[in-house]
């Protein structure tokens, strides 16, 4: 049961809020239901719940400027979209907004069950693996993974799940490019064509919280037309 995981679900359509809160109710969750972008916003706001479920065509604010929004003040709390909408430019731009996954309408009970169930899976594993605790360093810059946040110096930064895996994946590859679809994979848990521009985006937001000189990177480096490396001092 999953009496302890919060998700918050707006859809404008009545039908199907009304059966995913019903759905997800019967799978233990504890259910919010917003009928538009505002009142998810307000309800994410008062809340903070453990996972969001957001339409797209929403009144007054749509989907994009929700997950938008709340990304601003919340990096990590996982964001599933849904919608009628399929093509891959939408499922990009959701992604590069910083969604974690992408869902088409019509869609299967059971396969929204078992994505919300792996993205949670990875944005909280139930159990760390051997070493995966332990702090470590790039560049100048000391990684506390069990405090998701970094220090340089004095200074603290907050990092995100998706930011601490893709700086793990690149220490632990240090000296080797990883392409972009690989940090895709390893990092979002799925793969489609044209994911690689959610990479860059993301890698570019990353590079602003952790780089002295986002310009002139020296943590998240970009290989030109291969993928990023992160070069270990000699």
């Amino acid at each position: 049961m999953n009496t302890t995981t919060t998700i918050l679900i707006a859809e404008d359509d009545d039908n199907i809020r009304d059966g995913l809160e019903a759905l997800l109710a019967r799978e233990g969750y504890r259910v919010l239901a917003a009928r538009d972008g505002v009142e998810a916003l307000d309800a994410h706001a008062k809340s903070r719940p453990d996972f969001v479920v957001l339409d797209i065509m929403m009144p007054r604010l749509g989907g994009y400027d929700v997950c938008r929004l709340i990304r601003q003040t919340d990096p990590s709390t996982p964001i599933l979209f849904l919608s009628a909408r399929g093509e891959e430019i939408d499922r990009v731009v959701g992604l590069e907004l910083g969604a974690d996954d992408y869902l088409v309408k019509p869609f299967g009970t059971r396969e929204l069950l078992a994505r919300i169930g792996a993205i949670l899976r990875r944005s909280r594993p139930a159990a760390p693996a051997s070493g995966s605790s332990t702090v470590f360093r790039m560049d100048d810059l000391e990684i506390h993974p069990d405090e998701l946040r970094a220090r340089r110096g004095e200074t603290w930064i907050d990092l995100g799940p998706r930011d601490l895996a893709i700086l793990r994946l690149l220490h632990e590859r240090a000296g080797k490019v990883v392409d972009r679809s690989e940090l895709f994979e390893s990092c979002w848990g799925a793969t489609f064509p044209g994911a690689t521009r959610a990479v860059d985006q993301h890698l570019s937001q990353l590079r602003r919280k952790i780089e002295l000189d986002p310009q002139e990177p020296r943590i998240v480096r970009t290989v030109h037309g291969a993928g990023y490396r992160y070069e270990a001092a000699s």
